[in-house]
């Protein structure tokens, strides 16, 4: 089972790292939020056309959105130890935030289109000094994103950072498929 987090974190605020990548996935793509709790990110493609999927075991934490006509919400167990609910579907974009359940990483980069996005953000090794969670089973080791993506995705932005606010150690990777290209001018990471 899941170690959730104690402290205080900004439960309804999409994280800065989901929302500086979020552009780069289509207009009227299709996004899958993996553990979506809260539904935090939910925001960020409702008004634009988005046709979002949130999957949590806990579904009732996004009720403020259940209403929207572009969001489908799935409750699953995602660590009941069957196969991941989406297996063999495919979306524009993939988030993933404070979740990891590493049986579930080949099905999650799976699951980004040849020329979608993914953006993960979650505690890392290191994080163990400031609360949970503790348990290494869920901190991701040094650069075990970067091996998740390996030979499936376009790796545009990594980093493995202390953060502040509340004080905590993540991992985090922006990657797209090989087909991707960047909607607009310019892409936020060059």
């Amino acid at each position: 089972m899941h170690e959730r987090t104690s402290d205080h974190r900004r439960t309804w605020e999409p994280s800065d790292w989901v929302a500086r990548f979020y552009p780069g996935i289509k207009h009227e793509g299709r996004v899958l939020d993996v553990a979506c709790g809260t539904g935090r990110h939910f925001s960020l493609g409702l008004s634009s056309g988005k046709r979002l999927v949130g999957i949590d075991r806990d579904i009732s934490q996004a009720s403020p959105y259940s209403q929207a006509h572009n969001l489908q919400l799935i409750e699953a167990d995602l660590e009941h130890g069957g196969p991941f609910p989406l297996r063999g579907e495919v979306f524009d974009g993939v988030i993933v935030t404070n979740y990891l359940w590493r049986p579930l990483l080949p099905d999650i980069v799976a699951a980004v289109a040849p020329d979608g996005v993914l953006i993960y953000e979650t505690f890392a090794i290191g994080h163990e000094q400031f609360g949970k969670p503790s348990n290494p089973d869920f901190l991701l080791q040094p650069g075990e994103l970067l091996q998740a993506v390996a030979g499936r995705l376009r790796v545009v932005a990594f980093e493995h950072v202390r953060l502040a606010r509340p004080e905590r150690i993540v991992q985090r990777i922006a990657a797209v498929g090989l087909q991707h290209r960047w909607p607009g001018t310019e892409p936020p990471w060059g």
